[in-house]
C-alpha cells in the first residue's frame, strides 16, 4: 500500500467530515494534561527542567500532580513560553480571575518534591 499525503486525503473529504475532524482537533488542543502540552510544544522533560533549574524528576512529578500551587503552575507554563490565565466559567459568561496575577513564583523544586 502506498503512503498517502494527509493533505491529499483531507482534500478528498467531504466538507462536513473536514469540519468534524477540525472540531475534534481543536477540542483536543484545548484540553490537555501538562505532559501532553509539553510534548505538543516539542519540549522534553530534560529541556524544561533546565529552563526551570530543577531536575527532570521534578518536572515528571509536576506533570503527574492533580494539585499544585498556582505560582508553580504559572512558572511551568511560562517555561513553555505561555502565560497562565485562570477563568471562571458560568452559564451566563466567563470571568478572568486576576487576583493571582502577581503571585510570587515559589521554588518549583521544593514544591514538586514536598507535595
Amino acid at each position: 500500500m502506498k503512503a498517502r499525503n494527509f493533505n491529499e486525503l483531507r482534500a478528498k473529504m467531504a466538507p462536513e467530515a473536514r469540519a468534524r475532524v477540525e472540531a475534534r482537533v481543536k477540542a483536543t488542543l484545548e484540553n490537555m494534561a501538562l505532559d501532553e502540552l509539553r510534548a505538543a510544544r516539542q519540549l522534553t522533560q530534560e529541556h524544561l527542567a533546565d529552563i526551570l533549574q530543577v531536575n527532570q524528576a521534578a518536572v515528571s512529578k509536576m506533570e503527574r500532580r492533580a494539585d499544585m500551587y498556582i505560582s508553580t503552575l504559572a512558572r511551568f507554563i511560562k517555561a513553555m513560553g505561555g502565560e497562565l490565565e485562570i477563568r471562571a466559567v458560568f452559564p451566563d459568561g466567563v470571568v478572568r480571575i486576576t487576583q493571582f496575577s502577581n503571585a510570587s513564583p515559589g521554588s518549583v523544586s521544593s514544591i514538586a518534591e514536598t507535595q
